[in-house]
């Protein structure tokens, strides 16, 4: 419980990211003049998770410039695998846990490629903190 409040503490801009991704998709999403735009689920769901991706790789940098403790492995797992499972459950509950939203694997894969996008986009931070730390 500990390591969850202090993460919590540490990266508390993606933690309200997070919990805001979780209640835009478990709640009713009432119809918008939007819903005509071709895929505009599968883009909404892409754009969320590319920006908890980079949210997390910004705040991880931000908090490792401080401590100079900048690595990979965490990055990785925090930054990548967690943002991905995360996708996928956010679409089990979906499925099996309310009534207003249907689970897509579709949507998933869309979580999933935001996810590396984001990455994509905050390699060169990371690599960046990389190279300052070793100076």
């Amino acid at each position: 419980m500990n390591k969850i409040i202090e993460k919590v503490r540490n990266y508390p801009f993606s933690c309200l990211v997070s919990a805001i991704i979780w209640i835009i998709c478990l709640i009713p999403i009432p119809e918008t003049p939007l819903d005509e735009v071709s895929f505009i689920d599968k883009w909404t769901h892409f754009v969320m998770y590319a920006f908890l991706t980079m949210t997390i790789w910004g705040e991880y940098a931000w908090k490792t410039k401080k401590s100079r403790s900048f690595q990979w492995k965490n990055l990785l797992m925090g930054g990548v695998v967690c943002p991905i499972i995360m996708g996928g459950l956010v679409e089990l509950a979906q499925a099996y846990l309310t009534t207003c939203r249907s689970g897509d694997w579709m949507d998933a894969v869309c979580n999933a490629l935001g996810v590396v996008i984001g990455v994509v986009i905050c390699i060169p931070l990371a690599n960046w903190r990389a190279i300052k730390d070793r100076d």
